[in-house]
């Protein structure tokens, strides 16, 4: 998951219609490991891709019983919409190739069913940029890496376990890189452009799963997607897009660490002057952490007390503080100012000095700067040392300089000896895709992409009309500062659907971080949630 947006990234595609040429390309899903070269072929170097295939066997323990599965790694070749009116390889130059990208994935199916329907469900992580070996090497596959609670994980040897929380009991898993991540290549004439953006990503996701529901016969199962970070953003697109397009109706969106408007993004709002919101909504993530790190004003025993207190002042005093913007009389100011210093440990000058507005990356920084420590931002349970103990904000994150190479190698090691695959291949766990990235997005009704944020709200309201029985499971966590769990609720809870359909979804929440699955407990918890929402929404029983 390393959806490492780079404050100067989120912000100003969340706020301004600019290209995204003119932004700086640093950004990951989910980590900030050392940057993977996009997967850019050399000038005028095709290559031809062909499905590939490796098959395997295996054996996970999940609450005490054994499931014998058969894995399958491989890849399939995917194309940009209306790929079938381009002329293919008609021009003998080899730089004018039409493009394509060859999508990995490693699918594992219960081998015991006698003949009992089984649900699928496609995961991937977001980014953009990212590979799915953070979902599946920490979250659901059925090995996975163990890795310190809130510390930094020490290096190799890294402990790779029967995961005891994999989905596989419920449901058969396909987890898929997206183009150019992972062992995902590009090829062809720009390639970038045809798969670099909000929906050029969607097309081909959608043109991979109906490639495997037809090569796996799969097409009659139950059928779930699960989108981490970005990955969410994805979902309700590519939801969209398979109903509406390709007939193709799922029983479920399970989402993780949601972000759907990226205007309601917390890294640097303050480029997106008179609206206000995204401080709103990363206040009980602040105020979580504080707790956590014990540094509020005062001892607070109660979490969910105290963030059912914050969420009402946060969309009530707050929110009419900031709204009256210069306005507000400075008796005013300094009470929400020290209201602030209770819930965020911060002190009342330095927010009076912030104008009451404070960004992701300045509560990182200021958190725990009396112990020259930063606060993680995908993690806030997270601290590291500060790089730089006069900067403004924080320079990296803890949580993700802390698990990423317990991730990357442990799955680097699994792929290679148990599932058979990647032998003379670079696996490559983000890639920079940021100086191609197209944030516009052609919504549902919409003629031509509107110069505007990215927000697909609209995509997922759209997929829940037509298909009035999809259900949502939307998860997150406290300590999340990536996507903060407030601003989802927020999100969900201004979808322009009718009351029935508000029915259809559901919210749970944990004591973690944005990858929930970090903290133990968490998983085992997210495992049962997820687990639930899959049996009672696959309709099996029902017939």
């Amino acid at each position: 998951m390393r959806m490492f947006f780079l404050r100067i990234f989120t912000l100003t595609v969340a706020s301004l219609p600019l290209p995204l040429s003119t932004l700086p390309a640093q950004t990951k899903d989910e980590t900030p490991t050392t940057k993977a070269e996009a997967a850019k072929p050399e000038t005028g170097k095709t290559e031809e891709f062909k499905p590939e295939q490796q098959a395997s066997k295996g054996s996970v323990t999940i609450g005490g019983n054994v499931i014998n599965y058969d894995a399958f790694a491989g890849t399939l070749v995917v194309h940009p919409k209306g790929w079938d009116d381009v002329p293919q390889n008609a021009d003998p130059d080899p730089k004018n190739k039409a493009p394509e990208a060859s999508m990995f994935y490693v699918a594992y199916f219960k081998s015991d069913t006698k003949g009992v329907p089984r649900p699928v469900t496609f995961l991937y992580n977001g980014g953009p940029g990212s590979s799915t070996v953070w979902l599946h090497m920490g979250a659901f596959g059925p090995r996975r890496v163990v890795t310190a609670d809130d510390t930094h994980t020490p290096a190799a040897p890294y402990s790779v376990v029967n995961n005891d929380y994999s989905l596989l009991d419920v449901s058969d898993l396909v987890f898929v890189d997206a183009p150019g991540t992972g062992f995902s290549r590009l090829s062809g004439k720009d390639r970038e452009k045809a798969f670099y953006g909000v929906d050029q990503d969607a097309q081909a996701f959608a043109d991979f799963i109906v490639q495997f529901l037809s090569k796996y016969e799969r097409w009659n199962s139950p059928k779930y997607l699960f989108g981490e970070s970005y990955g969410t953003t994805r979902s309700a697109v590519l939801a969209n897009v398979l109903e509406t397009e390709r007939d193709v109706d799922f029983n479920g969106i399970i989402l993780l660490s949601q972000i759907l408007n990226f205007t309601l993004d917390s890294d640097i709002p303050e480029f997106n002057p008179g609206v206000d919101v995204a401080y709103q909504l990363a206040l009980p993530t602040y105020a979580a952490s504080a707790w956590y790190h014990h540094k509020l004003a005062e001892p607070r025993p109660e979490l969910a007390a105290l963030l059912a207190e914050i969420e009402h002042f946060a969309m009530n005093d707050y929110a009419l503080a900031l709204a009256a913007g210069n306005a507000l009389p400075p008796e005013q100011r300094h009470a929400i100012a020290d209201k602030l210093h209770q819930y965020t440990g911060l002190p009342v000058a330095y927010i009076e000095k912030a104008d009451l507005r404070i960004n992701g990356g300045e509560f990182e920084k200021n958190l725990q700067d009396d112990r020259n420590l930063t606060t993680g931002r995908l993690d806030t349970r997270f601290s590291g040392p500060t790089y730089d103990p006069l900067s403004k904000e924080a320079e990296y994150d803890p949580q993700s300089a802390a698990i990423s190479s317990a991730y990357v190698s442990a799955f680097n090691d699994y792929v290679r000896k148990e599932l058979k695959f990647g032998e003379n291949r670079e696996y490559k766990p983000e890639i920079d895709v940021f100086k191609w990235w197209s944030f516009t997005h052609q919504e549902p009704g919409v003629p031509f992409p509107l110069p505007q944020a990215t927000n697909v709200m609209l995509d997922l309201a759209i997929a829940m009309k037509h298909n009035p029985t999809l259900k949502v499971l939307v998860n997150a966590g406290y300590f999340d500062l990536a996507t903060p769990f407030y601003q989802g609720v927020f999100e969900m809870q201004h979808l322009p659907i009718p009351p029935e359909l508000q029915k259809n979804i559901e919210f749970q929440f944990y004591e973690s971080g944005h990858m929930v699955y970090a903290h133990e407990a968490s998983l085992r918890s997210i495992h049962d949630k997820v687990a639930a929402f899959i049996l009672k929404s696959d309709n099996i029983k029902a017939k």
